[in-house]
């Protein structure tokens, strides 16, 4: 398959600045060809992915039910968010049906009470297990599984979060590591076929500064390009 990739970036949320990351992200992919409509509304966005054109679905938000604990309180009106049912469903079938996902960082803490988005993307969020330290210096390491998306990049170190402790689908085989709140290395980049469709999860990514590192664009790239089938 050749040709420019035609991704929807979903985005939006609290504690991370989306607004101006978002934008930085679709820049780095557009230097691959990869060509961006960004939007906060997450159903609507589904609704277009559905209507057709798309090659790839990026998930780069942080939307959850914003459940159990008061501090989120002043946010919940504006992000506090339960994909609806035929969300779930444009999203699954568009994936499974030979499109592509791309998941970035907060992706994994995304619709949590949908039990499928960690079969779909390969991971999830464990409220009151999954965790991060104080967001530093976190180093990338590559596993050495040959692979398009990593083959020939080395490690590199960004200020971001490293989450740990996080679910992940029984298939699902690292790319790359990083250290987490315990010391032990966790998956941080992985990518997989599910259905007829590909997807791929980076779980760094808080703002444009990681986005845009050098060795990070380039897995970036070659991700967007790899699960919309390009690559």
């Amino acid at each position: 398959m050749t040709g420019a990739v035609r991704n929807l970036i979903l985005t939006g949320g609290i504690g991370h600045p989306f607004a101006d990351a978002a934008p930085a992200l679709a820049g780095v992919l557009a230097e691959a060809d990869v060509h961006s409509t960004v939007t906060d509304d997450i159903e609507g966005g589904l609704e277009e992915l559905e209507r057709g054109g798309f090659d790839l679905v990026t998930v780069y938000a942080l939307r959850w039910r914003m459940q159990g604990n008061e501090k989120y309180a002043p946010h919940r009106d504006r992000w506090a968010f339960s994909l609806s049912d035929a969300g779930r469903q444009r999203l699954a079938r568009f994936v499974t049906g030979g499109g592509g996902l791309l998941g970035l960082h907060t992706a994994l803490i995304c619709f949590d009470d949908w039990p499928d988005w960690k079969e779909l993307l390969g991971g999830a969020w464990v409220w009151g297990r999954s965790s991060h330290p104080p967001r530093g210096p976190v180093t990338l390491r590559p596993t050495g599984l040959p692979h398009p998306i990593t083959a020939g990049l080395p490690p590199f170190t960004v200020t971001d979060e490293a989450y740990g402790d996080f679910d992940l689908a029984a298939d699902v085989e690292p790319l790359a590591t990083v250290e987490a709140e315990d010391g032990v290395p966790w998956p941080a980049l992985w990518a997989r076929s599910i259905g007829r469709g590909r997807a791929v999860a980076d779980t760094l990514g808080h703002d444009r500064a990681t986005l845009e590192h050098p060795v990070h664009r380039q897995i970036l790239a070659r991700a967007a390009l790899w699960a919309g089938g390009r690559l």
